[in-house]
């Protein structure tokens, strides 16, 4: 009878540990599960933060504010999801995406043919162009025709650099010097180093309003281009995310907050 008992003791006492064991198990799984969740729960979006109005540090709060960081992290809210954004170069920015070591960028970026051979894009999310900026006593240089043998400074890897490099293939620039930012192109520009800049046409207006007063932009739009997200072509479930939440945020009338408060206007479209 002894033995029985005994017998019973360790079927039971072995029950238990399997049943623990398999609790642990579960929460074990549980836990990689709601894990997993969280991850996925959150976008690391690169941005070339030098680029205001749309993206830039704040000098007293250190964040990054800007137009594309409004928009991004309302596109985040709409979608349920947290924004990181991660700073660097314009030229890394791009790099990022095309590498998948990121799941979007957010920078300004145009949408090209070449760019679409490599990366996806959502849908356009702001109208721009380029346009040719001069130091403010300059009344030579007007278009595109009377840059012949001048010096111009853009930014590395933007529309920009691709649009002068176009023009000196051409014969009509002399020379094409690339900086890391704009504002180190315009600062090129006004020590006399190069003759004009080419670089998107809002960004221009903004830089000269607040920082370089004594540059202005001549002539028109020397492009029509549209701004977009840009996501690694490994990552189509973020791009589909990204552009619920662009619906989203523009169905709210969100988006045209946002324009308002860095534009000063409501967006035509």
């Amino acid at each position: 009878m002894k033995k029985f008992w005994a017998l019973f003791l360790v079927l039971i006492l072995s029950l238990g540990l399997t049943l623990s064991a398999c609790g642990n198990k579960q929460t074990k799984e549980t836990g990689q599960e709601q894990q997993s969740q969280e991850q996925k729960q959150k976008l690391v979006v690169a941005s070339d933060t030098s680029y205001a109005p749309f993206e830039f540090q704040d000098p007293a709060s250190g964040k990054y504010v800007g137009f594309d960081m409004d928009l991004i992290q309302a596109i985040g809210e709409a979608e349920g999801v947290e924004v990181e954004i991660k700073s660097m170069n314009f030229d890394g920015v791009l790099t990022s995406v095309q590498s998948g070591t990121v799941d979007a960028a957010i920078s300004s970026i145009s949408i090209t043919d070449k760019r679409k051979e490599v990366m996806n894009f959502s849908e356009p999310y702001y109208d721009s162009g380029l346009a040719i900026v001069v130091k403010g006593d300059n009344n030579t240089i007007k278009t595109v025709d009377d840059l012949k043998g001048k010096k111009v400074a853009v930014q590395i890897a933007t529309t920009g650099a691709d649009y002068a490099n176009e023009l000196k293939a051409k014969g009509i620039v002399k020379e094409v010097k690339t900086f890391n930012t704009l504002p180190d192109a315009l600062m090129e520009l006004r020590n006399n180093g190069v003759d004009a800049v080419i670089n998107d046409w809002p960004v221009n207006a903004y830089y000269i309003k607040q920082s370089f007063s004594d540059l202005k932009m001549v002539g028109d739009k020397l492009t029509g281009e549209s701004y977009g997200i840009a996501v690694p072509k490994s990552k189509p479930d973020v791009l589909e995310k990204i552009n619920e939440g662009l619906k989203k945020v523009k169905e709210s009338g969100k988006y045209a907050e946002i324009y308002e408060k860095w534009f000063g206007e409501k967006p035509k479209n």
